[in-house]
């Protein structure tokens, strides 16, 4: 089929429905060329929901995190505020602390009836490495307005532990999106009544889902795990290679059930609830929400379909939270709300779906570092 038939082909069944863009969704858009690619695709590259971005060849250390100007271009602001450039053919660390930003090896032909919103990959957020996408002329990080042209950056801090990165490596996922997606309170309680989404009968929807944390323990009285600091690197692309006692300390529960978070330390904690996604939607968790304390969670907010779906081998799973305060001390509860799921409807339902032929690792999963800790 020749390219411009391919355009329409998709742009036909796109006007049928409104929704998140499913796995073939995303093949068909770069057979189109509406995802450009600088290499060929990766194998996993296309998730249920999402396509993993890719670093490219360089990266530049920049002073501080900036935002391009309307109608301005994220390489003439590196080319004033660069302060030298690294290669990353070989692979070369990123410490921590600094601001570093990568093109990347995709670039995006948008139609005019299709955006796009970014986010950390799940283990890039579990390494407490901040990072996020910049595009062209966009007031905005993560986002990337219908009919976007041009190229994409990312914006990488390692905030705990120096990391090895390399050209390919994929710190970010992209997901596309076509009209409003996002469910109703309405519809996410019929959603709710039809597939049971959390755990808990009388789940608490309003503007989503919400979830509390977990400080009550599993049998070894385990709630979660303080990242060490001044340790060594972690290769973003070597899964399985590091001891935890290395890198992270166990938090055992309290008498209380409560834990104290120490401004800029960084936490692994996990819900109460374990969390249910059915194939036919994808979810979100707000990031950071002022409103339950002055701390971050969840640095990597994507759901993909079919995570925590019993068919696919989840029977639930509970998200883990990267959690970090900010500038006071501050106390968690067992049970506390720490932030809100939003459900977004596919524009069909994916092909494959997390946990079902893919390199699902954290499917069925509890209290869980990253894939990169044995």
């Amino acid at each position: 089929m020749a390219k411009a038939e391919r355009i329409i082909a998709a742009s036909k069944r796109r006007d049928a429905a409104h929704g998140i863009v499913p796995s073939q969704g995303i093949t068909e858009m770069i057979a189109a060329g509406q995802i450009v690619i600088a290499e060929p695709v990766a194998e996993t590259q296309v998730q249920p929901a999402s396509l993993d971005l890719r670093l490219g060849s360089v990266a530049y250390r920049v002073r501080a995190s900036f935002l391009p100007k309307p109608g301005g271009r994220v390489q003439t602001k590196l080319d004033d505020l660069a302060l030298h450039t690294i290669s990353l053919s070989q692979g070369a660390v990123l410490e921590t602390g600094c601001v570093y930003i990568v093109p990347l090896l995709e670039s995006l032909e948008l139609p005019q009836d299709i955006e796009a919103s970014a986010n950390p990959k799940s283990s890039t957020g579990r390494l407490d490495v901040f990072t996020r996408v910049i595009a062209d002329g966009v007031g905005a990080f993560d986002q990337v307005p219908h009919g976007y042209h041009g190229p994409l950056f990312a914006e990488i801090c390692p905030q705990t532990f120096p990391i090895v990165v390399r050209k390919g490596s994929r710190l970010s996922q992209i997901r596309f999106r076509v009209g409003t997606a996002a469910d109703s309170d309405v519809d996410l309680k019929e959603l709710h009544k039809r597939e049971r989404l959390i755990s808990t009968e009388d789940a608490d929807i309003s503007g989503g889902i919400a979830l509390s944390v977990d400080l009550a323990g599993d049998a070894r009285g385990l709630i979660g795990f303080r990242a060490r600091r001044h340790t060594g690197v972690v290769d973003v692309d070597k899964p399985g290679a590091y001891p935890v006692e290395d890198y992270w300390d166990p938090i055992y529960v309290r008498d209380k059930h409560r834990l104290i978070l120490d401004p800029d330390q960084f936490y692994i904690l996990a819900s109460k609830e374990a969390v249910h996604v059915p194939p036919t939607h994808a979810a979100e968790m707000v990031p950071f929400n002022p409103l339950v304390g002055e701390f971050r969670v969840h640095y990597a907010g994507f759901m993909d379909p079919g995570f925590g779906h019993a068919p696919a081998g989840g029977g639930g799973s509970r998200v883990v939270l990267e959690v970090r305060s900010h500038k006071v001390p501050f106390i968690l509860e067992d049970g506390q709300i720490i932030g809100r799921l939003i459900y977004e409807r596919m524009i069909e339902t994916p092909e494959m779906i997390y946990g079902q032929g893919l390199k699902s690792n954290y499917q069925g999963q509890g209290l869980k570092l990253s894939k990169h800790f044995k």
